[in-house]
């Protein structure tokens, strides 16, 4: 099973030298690098002790990596997979598999050595800054997501509803909550908000006049107004003094 860490650089080691790699190439990746704010490929690793980690594929980057934190060492970490040792065998095949597709895969070229260095260099910028680009056009698309759903939210919050829409369209919950913000008892509040439902099933409120004088609750042995006049003003002054999402 493999999994992705953030790992410490220098808890990192690699069976290669750095002397296997350019240092102009590798200069040009750490800038890369920490234009960017981080390694975009990550290094796979293999445990070989207590925080302790080796390089099985990556080694470029690794280094890269490295030079990276030589010019600026808030860049302490790498992403990486690291493998299970139960699962080395099989990710080290994978490995090969792809350096070989790779390989084969590379265009026959027969220009001079140095044309070859500066092609290496030109393929590599233009990979990172591809790289570079998608990562701006993710935040840019994930910026403007959350603009549209701040918009959204702020839509919402702007849109009051009406006091009759409220006793027409809110359901027993929501009312009883509403009312229970107006000062109404948890025992009355839950009392007014089911006879609001009785009675909008049987035909829509037309004024709140009309919901004073249809809304009812049990009081002792008999019935009273659930809402009176004087109390339905409190209720529409309290509410337009909240905001309800």
């Amino acid at each position: 099973m493999t999994k992705l860490f953030r790992v410490e650089i220098e808890s990192i080691s690699s069976s290669k030298s750095r002397s296997d790699f350019s240092e102009v190439d590798l200069d040009l990746v750490a800038e890369k690098i920490l234009e960017s704010g981080g390694i975009i490929k990550p290094l796979v690793l293999k445990k070989t002790g207590f925080e302790k980690y080796e390089v099985v594929e990556g080694h470029f980057e690794y280094y890269a990596a490295v030079r990276a934190y030589e010019k600026n060492n808030h860049e302490t970490e790498v992403n990486a997979v690291v493998i299970s040792p139960e699962s080395e065998e099989a990710v080290l095949k994978q490995v090969e598999a792809f350096r070989k597709l790779e390989k084969s895969n590379q265009p026959i070229t027969t220009t001079s050595p140095g044309t070859n260095t500066d092609s290496r260099l030109t393929s590599l910028e233009l990979r990172l800054e591809n790289a570079i680009n998608d990562l701006k056009t993710e935040q840019k698309r994930d910026r403007q997501k959350f603009e549209d759903e701040l918009k959204e939210i702020k839509g919402k919050r702007s849109k009051s509803m009406a006091p009759l829409e409220v006793f027409n369209t809110l359901n027993i919950v929501e009312l009883t909550f509403r009312l229970k913000s107006a000062g109404k008892s948890d025992k009355d509040a839950v009392k007014i908000a089911e006879s609001i439902e009785n009675e909008r099933q049987k035909r829509e409120f037309n004024s709140l006049s009309d919901v004073v004088a249809r809304v009812r609750i049990s009081h002792g042995k008999g019935m009273q107004k659930g809402i009176s006049s004087e109390k339905m003003v409190e209720i529409i002054d309290s509410w337009s003094k909240l905001s309800f999402n």
